[in-house]
């Protein structure tokens, strides 16, 4: 993959696999491999994402770049957060088909938050104990709703989101706190709270 290779979904999946290698390395291979790509194609992509994120008219946030990357989204859908109506364009991600990357965007076309969700319809993992929370399982809102209350959390990069919750572990014991941690919105690990 050259720089006059063009910039696309398989690109952009390496892209957040590059971020996820930090927790999960043998995921991250596995799953590099099933997408035909080497570790260098992987390091190559996320170089040239960081080069169009830092270029002057790139800006992070901008919604040219994923659709430059993804083309059209399959689905845009207008919402309401409090006094503010929004829009999140959603994209496919073959790598986790039950999934899509999310795009939420601002009046004007500002991008606020950039993320994998699950894709409309279907259907999400049961999460009722610490047992339930394994590796690329569920999203941010997900764990967010099944152990309220959550409290979000500073991440630890921009890609990166925490939350603050209290999970029950197995079978009838009681609950504890956790910081359930994220990458590109995706679950990673789960650490004492």
């Amino acid at each position: 993959m050259t720089s006059a290779t063009p910039f696309g979904p398989l690109e952009f999946q390496l892209v957040l696999l590059r971020r996820m290698a930090d927790h999960h390395p043998e995921l991250v291979e596995d799953a590099r491999q099933e997408l035909s790509a080497s570790l260098a194609e992987m390091r190559e992509a996320n170089r040239r994402w960081q080069s169009m994120v830092r270029a002057p008219r790139g800006g992070r946030g901008s919604l040219r770049r994923y659709r430059a990357a993804l083309g059209e989204p399959e689905t845009s859908v207008r919402r309401r957060i409090g006094d503010l109506e929004c829009d999140a364009l959603l994209w496919p991600v073959p790598l986790w088909p039950e999934l899509r990357f999310e795009v939420m965007t601002a009046p004007g076309g500002a991008v606020w938050n950039e993320w994998l969700v699950r894709a409309p319809g279907a259907a999400g993992p049961a999460l009722r104990t610490v047992e339930d929370l394994t590796p690329w399982s569920c999203t941010v809102d997900e764990v967010a709703r099944a152990f309220p209350p959550a409290r979000p959390m500073e991440g630890s990069a921009p890609t990166r989101w925490a939350l603050a919750v209290s999970v029950p572990g197995p079978g009838r014991q009681p609950a504890k706190p956790y910081v359930a941690e994220f990458t590109w919105g995706l679950f990673q690990r789960l650490l004492p709270g």
